[in-house]
């Protein structure tokens, strides 16, 4: 292994950083931080058609709320063209490579030719041996390189294994368009060797890249960096991931309301294990994280492990970071701007007060939110359907006992209401469910919410017996 491991993501910025785009960022991140080296960032912005500043942005966004640090300032692929053509013409002037003149048409002939044999499209190598000197007046050439004829390029895998492609069917692919642009391939190539990659970790897509790409380094004398190539994600169905199983951008998990480390706990599992380990840290991932152990087959993204890894994450977080996160990720979440606006240092202590209590009930952030609504309404409460079927007319009798036993609490506490009401309870006859619900509905007009002695804690005694009130008069 070389002193330093040095990886690198590389996102085209066409859109937002996609789930699968994520788990190459994390990998090649947990890779870098196991092994004390460094991860660097590269935006491979050379298709300008399609690549966009918002994209970009939306990428450094996503990979920052994540947490996957990139260590010194994103390179931009396109702004390395000059170097790119450098490297190919040098390859020229050492035989490696050479220009090409053929017309669209002779290459269109040279498809037909090859589909009406069954065989795939190549170049027939025409211009490798030729004199420039032959080319029509005033062509622009294309440079390709001069890739071996015979034998097998094989590619190294830290997943796959050695993986072999014989030679004959690479062909001389073109590394400088004939208006100067370098090739994705070609670009790749250099941008890794001059930025230090030791180690490539990728998507199997690229796989076949691999090869070609290997020919350049090969071409040029350069090391070629230790390869790893992933598998995709497939949806819940086997069917490769796509926008209907959860292919969404990373803002997207944000507005859904997953914790940045539930998420990155998951994606981990995403084809890598460590023994039975489901609930990890980010300090264990990187701890046990080697490129080595990564399966061969394709993950299965599945949104209902998902969300419950996401509730043992908020479970077991401490309440004050849990608020913090809560609170930063407001913004985004349904139903989280007005609760957002609401947000006083009263309302803060009740929170961080309900939080035991709504942890419980929830696997989301959006769940807390619709969990914690109750502190931020406004008198008098709008009570749902579910709710309002509790307070029917001997339920409003009961309430009416309960809210003169709570009236009598001095040393308001959720151990002292709930004496009151069981004392209550027990001299009316009445089972400790019959008060309770009633109550549940007139404290946070839903059938469902934390305990409720701890919701009368949390409220106060104040609010609490005026929000009883509310539904008695």
């Amino acid at each position: 292994m070389p002193d330093k491991v040095v990886t690198r993501f590389a996102p085209s910025p066409t859109g937002y950083l996609h789930i699968g785009g994520a788990r190459t960022a994390l990998f090649n991140w947990l890779y870098a931080k196991h092994t004390g080296g460094t991860m660097l960032l590269r935006i491979e912005d050379t298709d300008r058609e399609r690549s966009t500043d918002a994209a970009t942005a939306a990428i450094l966004d996503g990979l920052s709320w994540l947490g996957l640090t990139w260590d010194g300032e994103p390179v931009s692929q396109f702004e390395r063209a000059p170097r790119h053509r450098e490297v190919a013409e040098e390859l020229v002037r050492m035989g490696k490579a050479y220009y090409c003149y053929a017309t669209p048409a002779e290459l269109e002939a040279m498809r037909e030719s090859a589909r009406a044999k069954g065989l795939p499209p190549r170049y027939d190598g025409r211009w490798r041996d030729r004199d420039p000197s032959e080319a029509p007046p005033g062509a622009k050439g294309a440079i390709r390189i001069k890739a071996p004829t015979d034998g097998e390029t094989v590619v190294h895998d830290r997943v796959q294994g050695d993986v072999r492609f014989p030679n004959k069917d690479l062909d001389d692919f073109i590394i400088l368009r004939s208006d100067g642009n370098p090739t994705y391939m070609h670009a790749v190539v250099v941008d890794d060797h001059d930025m230090g990659i030791t180690h490539i970790i990728r998507g199997d897509d690229h796989l076949t890249n691999a090869a070609r790409q290997t020919v350049i380094y090969q071409a040029m004398g350069w090391e070629v960096p230790s390869m790893s190539h992933i598998p995709l994600i497939h949806g819940a169905d086997g069917a490769k991931l796509s926008k209907r199983h959860g292919a969404l951008g990373v803002e997207a998990y944000r507005a859904m309301g997953y914790l940045p480390e539930a998420l990155l706990n998951y994606l981990a599992r995403l084809g890598w294990s460590h023994g039975d380990d489901e609930i990890m840290s980010i300090a264990d991932m990187i701890a046990w994280f080697d490129i080595g152990d990564v399966n061969k087959g394709a993950a299965r993204f599945d949104f209902a492990k998902l969300e419950a890894l996401n509730g043992v994450h908020m479970r077991r977080m401490n309440d004050a970071a849990l608020l913090d996160i809560f609170i930063a990720t407001l913004p985004y979440l349904e139903g989280g701007p007005s609760i957002a606006a609401r947000l006083d240092d009263r309302r803060k202590a009740q929170l961080l007060a309900a939080l035991p209590g709504l942890k419980e009930r929830a696997k989301t952030l959006v769940e807390l939110v619709e969990g914690a609504a109750f502190l931020f309404v406004e008198r008098p409460l709008p009570v749902d359907e579910k709710a309002a079927a509790l307070l029917s007319g001997e339920a409003r009798a009961i309430l009416r006992g309960a809210h003169a036993a709570l009236a009598t609490v001095s040393d308001w506490s959720a151990a002292s209401a709930e004496a009151a009401i069981r004392d209550y309870a027990q001299a009316g006859g009445h089972k400790l469910g019959a008060v309770a619900q009633p109550l549940r509905a007139a404290l946070t007009g839903k059938s469902t919410s934390p305990g409720v002695f701890d919701v009368l804690a949390v409220l106060g005694r104040e609010e609490s017996l005026a929000r009883i009130a509310d539904q008695i008069d």
